[in-house]
């Protein structure tokens, strides 16, 4: 069969049963495709459903207007290709848990305020790139060291290191690319142990933040076209590409990638993105890709 389903529950719950993944296929039967066997990537967590007969996006508004309340992620995509060889990924809310910047705010008294902004900025609401000057600014006078307390607040996302770990293990190129800031960049991606990363860089002056990121700014654009680069430099076709990301910066770079995920992302983001984990973690992206329990890799 052309295309596969894969059913994808969150791991600490484990709550995937037989009965919705018979009521996933059941979803696609109704609309007259054919369904193969169940195969189980994962007891309890992730189960493709390989189908015929119906094309991806048909499939997958149907699943969702049929399945809308069980605890399952729903991923459907042709089989050809559907392994990767290139994953781009966002840091903050994607592959950490904070947003760095939000951090800082809480150092002087102003996390609501800045958190505010991230928040609008990420949903689409208002320019990134006016948004960045605008909460950098508010930190004017931060002292440097701010950064490594900082970064000491750092959470790795459930499924991070193995993401990275698995697909690397299987000849894949892995790369950080951030609207956020390099200190924090360069620090994760020793420590999940992406290839590289790409981000933007603060202004210090004198021991401080001079309240200015430095031009020019890595936004939206400059993060499809890091995908571009990145994919290029290592001859992989886009189609074999898989990115992931949660704000309204990431959205161009995940329509552009051969899978993009939006991962727990603003409502903008989920409304336009092909493939959504809402549920799972991101190993969730290993078994989008096929993988099966006994080969994911801790490190």
């Amino acid at each position: 069969m052309i295309n596969v389903l894969t059913l994808i529950a969150d791991p600490a719950a484990a709550d995937l049963d037989d009965s919705t993944v018979a009521a996933a296929r059941a979803a696609l039967s109704a609309l007259g495709a054919e369904t193969g066997a169940p195969d189980w990537l994962a007891p309890g967590i992730a189960c493709d459903v390989p189908f015929d007969g119906l094309n991806c996006d048909q499939a997958d508004a149907a699943l969702h207007a049929a399945l809308p309340t069980r605890p399952v992620d729903m991923i459907t995509q042709p089989v050809e290709g559907r392994r990767k060889r290139l994953l781009v990924a966002d840091m903050e809310s994607t592959i950490i848990r904070q947003e760095m910047l939000d951090e800082l705010a809480e150092m002087v008294g102003l996390k609501d305020l800045i958190a505010g902004i991230t928040y609008r900025a990420m949903n689409g609401e208002i320019d990134f790139k006016d948004a960045l000057r605008e909460r950098v600014a508010l930190l004017k006078d931060l002292p440097v060291d701010a950064l490594e307390r900082a970064h000491r607040r750092v959470e790795l996302m459930p499924g991070a290191v193995e993401l990275v770990a698995t697909m690397k293990a299987n000849g894949a190129y892995c790369a950080l690319v951030s609207g956020g800031f390099k200190f924090f960049t360069e620090r994760v991606r020793v420590l999940v142990g992406f290839d590289e990363d790409q981000a933007n860089d603060l202004e210090i002056v004198d021991g401080k933040l001079s309240g200015n990121a430095i031009e020019p700014i890595l936004d939206k654009d400059a993060k499809v076209a890091a995908l571009i680069r990145v994919a290029g430099a290592n001859r992989i076709p886009l189609r074999e590409s898989m990115t992931v990301g949660d704000g309204a910066n990431d959205l161009p770079m995940l329509q552009a990638a051969g899978l993009g995920v939006a991962f727990h992302a603003k409502p903008v983001v989920a409304s336009q993105a092909r493939a959504r984990v809402e549920r799972s973690d991101l190993t969730a992206l290993l078994y989008a890709q096929g993988y099966r329990a006994d080969e994911i890799r801790k490190a």
